[in-house]
């Protein structure tokens, strides 16, 4: 499947828009788009989801190496694959826009902001270009989308000003109705603030799909990754927290959870109990916007029960919390949750954490062998203040965690980490060999 990446000049730019704009202007051309996302974001590929129709492929080389990002890449279908990149083209020191796009060989078109300039911001554009070769990057920067920018002879200002070699691929126009929400964590989900189709389908028409289509180009194929165990003639049974306060889930991670097991999803938030199952899974999202549900929910108490006799439970984040005794919000309303955990959690104004993160096991879990080394990321407004005897399973080699040294709270057989990881990572194999443990 050929693609390329949309790449800002910096984080702000508007990439998120862009994209958006850009999927439905390919739609629009009769192509069938697979949408992704640099990065380790879960945010703004639920907005891709919600305008191209498909799940947004996560391509981190982090948290899955070159290889596992060109795999999970392959896995995804359609005539065309649009990733959106994170921050600036080149930021981030480990799973940058520009180390995806090296990855994928694919080329690179360049969001721009162009509502202050026209000459200026074909400079610009042409600066990201020849960095590339001159920091010795292999990046083929193609072109560029303009965002803000009028018709006329704004744009064209824009258009003719570009050197040779970089070509305009055309303009988000600046209407007031091409915006997203912002809240802690980044945006609102896609399915709570859709951009309207038809703003969508007018922005579009600025942006040449075929000339996009044009420059688009094939990765690599990847190497066969490790093989997992074949699905058993008689599954377990994986429960997986899905509602409005678990939110963050890659497809990715969901695909090898149904490769190897029978998946049911329940909504704690929503009332939902805790279905029969050989295994539970809490995802990241925003259990601190529905601590009261949360508080009433007979999953969590059911959670504490099943947990107590032994079945394998992972919480990620938001799971975390849920699986912790207290739930405390930023404006000091406390909630009760599981208490399977023995950490009081307490959320913040502003991020306690954001990072790729690495961690080694010092003692088996459910999530990895004693030494195994497991990767990831965290982004959390919330802390945890743990008792003093609490029990943690993985020493941070990169990162925060729970307490700046160690993350991977755990009783039983439940795990509680500030970590999300990838299905490439390993981690989810091993929860699914203790569930098919409880068999």
């Amino acid at each position: 499947m050929d693609g390329f990446v949309l790449a800002g000049t910096e984080s702000g730019v508007g990439k998120t828009v862009a994209t958006l704009v850009t999927i439905r202007a390919l739609e629009s051309a009769g192509l069938t788009v697979q949408p992704a996302k640099a990065g380790s974001d879960f945010i703004d590929p639920s907005h891709h989801a919600a305008v191209a129709g498909r799940p947004s492929r996560t391509l981190d080389t982090w948290l899955e190496g070159d290889d596992g990002t060109r795999r999970n890449y392959s896995r995804g279908s359609g005539d065309i694959c649009v990733v959106e990149g994170v921050m600036g083209l080149y930021d981030g020191d480990h799973s940058s826009t520009a180390a995806v796009a090296e990855t994928l060989d694919v080329p690179v078109v360049l969001v721009v902001d162009g509502g202050g300039g026209m000459e200026s911001v074909a400079a610009t554009a042409y600066g990201f270009q020849q960095y590339a070769a001159q920091a010795d990057r292999d990046i083929d920067v193609a072109g560029v989308i303009s965002q803000q920018t009028h018709g006329g002879r704004h744009a064209g200002g824009i258009r003719d000003a570009l050197p040779d070699g970089l070509r305009y691929f055309g303009r988000i126009p600046p209407l007031s109705d091409l915006s997203i929400p912002e809240r802690h964590l980044g945006l609102h989900m896609g399915e709570e603030e859709p951009l309207d189709p038809e703003v969508l389908d007018e922005a579009a028409t600025h942006v040449d799909a075929d000339a996009l289509a044009e420059i688009a180009s094939e990765p690599p194929t990847p190497e066969t990754g490790a093989s997992t165990a074949d699905r058993p003639t008689d599954p377990p049974r994986i429960a997986v927290a899905r509602d409005s306060a678990f939110r963050f889930i890659y497809p990715a991670v969901r695909e090898r959870l149904d490769s190897r097991a029978e998946v049911v999803t329940f909504a704690p938030a929503d009332g939902d109990d805790l279905p029969d199952c050989e295994g539970v899974y809490l995802p990241g999202g925003y259990p601190e916007l529905h601590g009261s549900e949360l508080a009433d929910s007979p999953a969590l108490s059911t959670l504490a029960d099943r947990s107590a006799e032994g079945i394998p439970v992972l919480g990620e984040c938001g799971g975390l919390m849920a699986l912790s005794e207290t739930l405390t919000t930023a404006d000091g309303d406390s909630h009760e949750m599981a208490g399977v955990l023995p950490a009081a959690i307490e959320m913040h104004d502003r991020y306690q954490a954001l990072d790729h993160v690495e961690l080694r096991a010092e003692t088996d879990t459910v999530t990895a062998i004693a030494g195994d080394s497991r990767r990831g990321h965290e982004f959390h407004y919330s802390s945890a203040n743990v008792d003093s005897d609490a029990t943690f399973v993985f020493e941070m080699k990169r990162g925060d965690g729970i307490d700046g040294i160690h993350d991977g709270l755990t009783e039983y057989q439940t795990l509680g980490t500030y970590t999300h990881v990838h299905a490439e990572s390993g981690a989810f194999d091993v929860f699914l060999d203790r569930a098919e443990g409880q068999r």
